[in-house]
């Protein structure tokens, strides 16, 4: 039986499980957007921008079962998606990108759209595929699906060239067999680590997102170990926040005060899933031991900013659970007090927080006690977005995280707007789940409008606006160095405006006594199914301690000559007003 190639793509996406594709339909791919219609198992999603429809996509890798998907037109759309396959590949989650493609049965030249996706794309995809043929669809997808969850996962992109598309071929529809495997475990490294581990006298461990399913052995190794746990930003729902063990995310001058001083002693580090990039170091000022055992599925990462004494390439998932038989086969137990460390770690968590509560506003919304409110409130499951901003590092140590994929933000491409389209597709596949988004009032601006989408689509997530006027931690940044704010105070704006535009349920919040009415209404009207949009009058004034740490780790790498001139013109710039 002939069928076009834009069935033919449909039949292969529904043979992976794809649920739902992002995007905008356009000349070169409407008869993909005809197929997806007449599918029973996809349903496509118009969003109002395609690089929304990259965050959305990335939002449903991170929290879901099923690979996100954009179908996008060429040129044009691939640009504006391109924001979201960078922080997908720079963060590690898979994606799969359709996008038309001009037509090569004319002979015509300077088509519109006519460009080279293929070089496009290669800085911020694993890899891309064009069907010369009808028969080499269906193949093509299967072999960018195998890609993009395979090894460390990524964005892979799909050129399906119009006149495929339309015109009918004779193709096998074939079913999908995954062609990919994980790599076996080294248990002579294994074994080395463990080695490593039995020796320390003061073990710690530190995971990201790539250890983000591996939870249950790396709780039962934490334990074994009697070792404290570390996150990194991207992994903060990699270790549950109320586990004893479990400080914060970072250990350095950026961290708090329970994970410098559990890491403190620190004389062997077991890394998992993660890359030592300079978010999750915070500017690359943690203290790294001699003795550093790395776990990653990329073998790439090893001994680029830190160097390793036993590297091992493995899925976390696999090399944990090793580690863990190995340990218990050795019959070893920990001499250290797990008790005690606990009650520690607990005490210094504790003491921080209460920094953060001292006493409730009139006229502002404390981070305290929002964040305090919105735990209460939200159930152990909850999904909770963020973008990049002061609002990123204010969730970070004060929200704490129970369940794995339980908390997705923008790490190492770091791009503003991720926030909204990444909430609207973590609710979308996760319905019967609270999913709430945080984003400051700057990167609201850029993707805020896509709330249409989620109310076009009945798609109910809260999106809490920490709104201050100012892109607050550049700001910040600017405040004490420079004394001056350059191009960080945004124009006024009303959030209600949006709200009113998108179909969104609108609730102010303006101090520190409306917190837990306003969450526990936002919450109620989700749960009917209506997005909810709340404006926060938040309070910026305390410095988070990755803010205070950054600046202070950077500052101490800077020449002598630069660090004085540096602190001279701040002192002389504060002094003269």
């Amino acid at each position: 039986m002939k069928r076009n190639g834009a069935q033919l793509a449909v039949y292969a996406l529904e043979q992976i499980g794809v649920k739902n594709t992002f995007g905008i339909p356009g000349v070169h791919n409407t008869e993909l957007y005809d197929a997806l219609n007449s599918s029973q198992q996809i349903k496509p999603i118009l969003v109002t921008h395609e690089g929304c429809a990259a965050f959305a996509a990335d939002a449903v890798s991170r929290t879901s079962n099923s690979i996100g998907v954009c179908a996008i037109v060429p040129a044009a759309g691939t640009a504006l998606a391109m924001s979201g396959m960078g922080e997908a590949f720079l963060d590690g989650i898979p994606m799969l990108v359709i996008s038309g493609g001009t037509r090569r049965d004319t002979g015509r030249y300077y088509q519109l759209h006519q460009i080279d996706q293929q070089k496009m794309t290669s800085a911020v995809t694993k890899g891309y595929f064009r069907p010369e043929k009808h028969e080499d669809v269906i193949p093509a997808i299967y072999k960018a699906y195998d890609l993009a969850v395979s090894g460390e996962p990524g964005p892979v992109f799909v050129e399906l060239p119009v006149e495929v598309q339309m015109f009918q071929g004779e193709a096998e529809l074939i079913p999908y067999t995954p062609s990919y495997s994980k790599p076996a475990v080294d248990w002579e490294k294994v074994k080395k680590a463990a080695d490593l581990l039995i020796s320390a006298r003061c073990p710690g461990i530190y995971v990201g997102w790539g250890a983000v399913d591996a939870i249950a052995y790396t709780t039962r190794l934490a334990e074994i170990l009697v070792a404290p746990v570390s996150t990194t930003l991207q992994g903060k729902s990699a270790f549950p926040a109320n586990h004893p063990l479990y400080t914060c995310v970072g250990f350095g001058p950026s961290a708090k005060p329970s994970a410098r001083k559990a890491f403190a002693k620190c004389d062997v580090l077991l890394a998992v899933g993660c890359r030592f990039a300079e978010l999750a170091t915070g500017s690359y000022g943690m203290d790294i031991p001699e003795n550093l055992i790395h776990v990653d599925i990329n073998p790439d990462v090893f001994d680029k900013n830190y160097k390793t004494k036993v590297a091992i390439h493995g899925d976390a998932t696999d090399v944990l659970k090793a580690l863990v038989e190995e340990l218990t086969l050795r019959g070893f137990s920990a001499p250290r007090d797990v008790k005690a460390l606990g009650a520690q770690i607990k005490e210094d968590n504790d003491a921080y927080f209460s920094e953060w509560i001292t006493g409730k506003k009139d006229n502002i919304v404390s981070p305290g006690y929002f964040f305090k409110s919105l735990r209460e409130q939200l159930s152990d499951d909850a999904i909770m977005a963020v973008d990049d901003g002061n609002h990123t590092f204010l969730a970070a140590e004060l929200f704490p995280v129970y369940q794995p994929r339980g908390f997705i933000s923008p790490t190492d491409f770091n791009c503003m707007g991720y926030c909204v389209p990444a909430a609207i597709g973590a609710k979308l596949r996760n319905p019967d789940k609270q999913v709430v988004g945080i984003v400051g009032d700057g990167a609201f601006l850029m993707t805020g409008l896509e709330l249409l989408t989620a109310s076009t689509y009945g798609i109910a997530p809260v999106i809490f606006v920490f709104h201050d006027g100012e892109l607050g931690q550049i700001s910040q940044f600017q405040a004490v160095p420079l004394n001056r704010k350059t191009c960080t105070v945004l124009g006024d704006f009303k959030v209600q405006g949006v709200a009113e535009a998108t179909g969104a349920h609108f609730i102010t919040m303006n101090n520190d006594h409306e917190i837990e009415s306003g969450i526990a209404e936002a919450l109620k009207v989700s749960k009917e199914g209506k997005p909810v949009l709340v404006d926060v009058k938040i309070d910026y004034s305390k410095k988070t301690m990755l803010t205070k740490g950054v600046v202070k780790v950077s500052l101490s790498r800077f020449p002598l000559g630069e660090k004085v001139r540096f602190i001279a013109r701040a002192i002389k710039r504060h002094v003269m007003g």
